[in-house]
């Protein structure tokens, strides 16, 4: 079984060799590792109302973000959020009265995100969903006169602080940077509300409760930056091997550098037929499938690479004819898209020549 998984992988070599060149891999992988995160924009804030009292707000304000999270490789992402928006009050307005405003409303928020970036096939970009959950702390400081000519029936003022539990939904692009390996720069709306907010105001003397929802649109422009990130270089295609040459397949379990029974008896049997063959240079390359970063199956390729030129010394070839090399996720046997796991990819070729 496992000889003829071997004749048809070398057979296919050239065949998806010529595919990787038509049809490369995106050059953005989702975010895996550890990431930061800033952004800043406006923020529309709707209209408050409570006990007949209509509370218009100067838009567009202002709205800003920090984030601290963790990308899986796989499209999602975890984060925890700051933020802090702001708006002036513009125009008070209820039944047989209206005035206007100073003042502004500010709201400062902590939030924990769940956002999955999007397999879609968008040139240069990553589109990305998700929403939240956290605590919001509304300060509100406004107050003017009411009536004709804003006067009349007295003076409007709010000045409380409140809190309550908020959510938001955010869609997004992030446009990688590929000079700065991690670095990207994203674009978002958002939508932020609250349960209704308890506020104590007073008007014409008289205090009363008011009680209203604290709904935004915003809309942002940042930078993220993913920890541990390196650029993967561009292998150029090399052509196929000489007829004279020998090749031999081992396979790795999924994540792993290790060797099995099977993987030592392949190596054992190149080893063997080295000196019959009169080769006089050994080629050891590693590969990895396409279910991580391409950084981090670059070092998974390298390491099974390393192990497999390690087994071959102890088998009695001489180090200096053998040279180890590594491709990463770029050269694949079988064509895949990001994420997925193949086995097939997962190998070190030992070509004798």
């Amino acid at each position: 079984m496992r000889t003829g998984l071997l004749a048809a992988t070398m057979l296919a070599a050239p065949l998806t060799a010529a595919q990787a060149q038509l049809f490369p891999p995106p050059a953005y992988s989702p975010t895996a590792g550890v990431y930061i995160g800033a952004g800043a924009g406006i923020n529309y804030m709707l209209d408050s109302k409570d006990n007949g009292i209509r509370i218009q707000h100067e838009n567009p304000g202002y709205v800003g973000v920090l984030s601290v999270g963790y990308g899986f490789g796989n499209g999602l992402r975890l984060e925890v959020e700051g933020s802090a928006r702001s708006n002036d009050g513009r125009r008070v307005r209820g039944t047989g009265f209206t005035g206007n405003l100073e003042g502004e409303t500010r709201t400062y928020a902590a939030m924990f995100n769940v956002l999955y970036e999007l397999p879609i096939a968008i040139p240069f970009a990553r589109p990305y969903i998700g929403g939240g959950v956290g605590y919001a702390i509304q300060s509100t400081d406004i107050n003017g006169n009411t009536g004709p000519g804003n006067r009349g029936p007295g003076r409007f003022r709010i000045d409380d602080d409140s809190g309550n539990f908020a959510y938001q939904g955010i869609a997004g692009l992030a446009f990688p940077i590929e000079a700065v390996p991690g670095l990207a720069i994203t674009a978002e709306y958002r939508f932020f509300g609250t349960l209704a907010q308890d506020q104590r105001a007073t008007f014409a003397g008289r205090g009363i409760q008011y009680d209203y929802q604290n709904l935004n649109h915003s809309v942002l422009a940042g930078l993220r930056y993913t920890f541990g990130q390196r650029a993967v270089a561009q292998v150029a295609p090399t052509p196929p091997p000489a007829a004279t040459a020998r090749t031999y397949l081992v396979f790795f379990d999924w994540n792993r550098a290790d060797l099995t029974d099977r993987a030592r008896q392949i190596i054992g049997e190149a080893a063997a037929a080295a000196p019959r063959l009169q080769a006089t240079r050994i080629e050891v390359a590693g590969h990895a499938d396409r279910s991580g970063t391409p950084a981090y199956n670059q070092g998974l390729s390298q390491r099974r690479a390393n192990i497999v030129a390690a087994e071959l010394v102890s088998r009695g070839v001489a180090r200096d004819q053998i040279s180890i090399s590594a491709f990463g996720e770029t050269r694949p046997l079988v064509p895949t898209a990001d994420g997925v796991r193949e086995p097939q990819n997962r190998r070190v070729e030992i070509v004798l020549r």
